[in-house]
């Protein structure tokens, strides 16, 4: 298939204290969700000055990208269009059919396959071609890449790299973003689940970086209503369990993000920090792929799977799949985005 653009998508965040409300009535629209809610998640993003460090790194992570297709010879211009904050995907769309591209790939910030972390991606991205109409632009998303070496290598690294400053008794804790319970049964084309895909991650890394520790999967950032059932243990609630084994310390790998924005520097470094201070626990958290040289490799790798035919590069044993068929990642009943 022949390709003129490379579009990033990703899921935006505001970038001052006046965006904050706005940015959450975005995320949170036709959910009836009252602003006295968002005000108290607010406060999160006022605690950082009102900035959501993700659209900076996403410029950083283009700036990357270009260099990376530049010195392959690569000749696809980057665009970038969010789903809750500007630059919108409608603008994106617009930008590229007044450049003249016909055809582009998208590579999505987020690496697995569920309703909230693909599909909904792919809804996005068809009701900004319907809103921009005639001649929007073809736009086909790249497939999940959990089990790519770009993305595990990171997390390998960063786990290496905080082994020494902590005690023999330390654990490994992944974690990663909450789903509903019924949105997990729901597979894709692949017959994976979205906790398969993250404990096939989670295997791969604590095999590669510390064979000798044990490890658990636990999940964060849950929202929505107190009776709805989403993936557990959250991971404040297992710290204590932990604790209460005699773990003396927790490397926290946050498997399930590529970049360190606000559900990671606050829900890990701010809330699961000061858990595990208040527990006398050790604690050391583990980066996200950002800019790392390896993930910036891996969008390239990924984009000549597709356009050259290059061989598809996989560490584990969960399937995955090339294309995003219509029907991958349904959603049993509509999802809560995060917080």
């Amino acid at each position: 298939m022949t390709y003129d653009a490379l579009l990033l998508v990703s899921f935006g965040g505001p970038e001052g204290p006046d965006d904050v409300l706005p940015f959450l009535r975005n995320v949170t629209r036709g959910r009836g969700i009252p602003d006295e809610r968002l005000s108290e998640v607010a406060e999160h993003y006022y605690h950082f000055g009102g900035v959501s460090p993700i659209n900076a790194q996403v410029r950083a992570l283009i700036a990357a990208l270009r260099g990376e297709l530049s010195a392959h010879t690569i000749h696809l211009p980057v665009y970038w269009g969010n789903r809750n904050w500007p630059p919108m995907l409608v603008e994106a769309l617009q930008r590229m059919r007044a450049d003249g591209i016909k055809r582009a790939l998208a590579f999505v910030t987020s690496a697995y396959g569920s309703y909230s972390s693909c599909r909904q991606y792919l809804e996005d991205i068809a009701a900004a071609r319907a809103a921009v109409g005639v001649d929007a632009p073809i736009v086909d998303k790249i497939r999940h890449y959990f089990d790519h070496p770009g993305f595990i290598t990171p997390f390998v690294e960063g786990v290496q790299a905080a082994l020494p400053s902590m005690p023999a008794n330390t654990r490994l804790v992944f974690t990663s973003h909450s789903i509903p319970n019924s949105m997990n049964d729901v597979s894709g084309p692949s017959g994976a689940r979205y906790t398969d895909q993250h404990a096939e991650v989670a295997r791969l890394v604590a095999e590669a970086a510390a064979p000798h520790l044990g490890w658990d999967l636990v999940w964060q950032s849950r929202s929505g209503p107190p009776e709805a059932r989403w993936l557990e243990p959250d991971v404040n609630d297992h710290l204590k369990v932990l604790a209460d084994q005699g773990v003396e310390g927790v490397i926290v790998v946050p498997v399930g993000f590529t970049s360190d924005h606000l559900e990671v520097i606050w829900d890990l470094d701010n809330e699961a920090a000061k858990t595990a201070e208040n527990l006398g626990m050790a604690f050391s958290r583990v980066a996200t792929p950002g800019t790392h040289p390896a993930f910036v490799s891996m969008v390239r790798e990924l984009i000549t799977e597709r356009t050259q035919g290059v061989p598809a590069r996989h560490l584990g044993k969960v399937p995955t799949f090339d294309s995003t068929p219509e029907g991958c990642c349904p959603a049993r009943r509509p999802p809560i985005p995060p917080r």
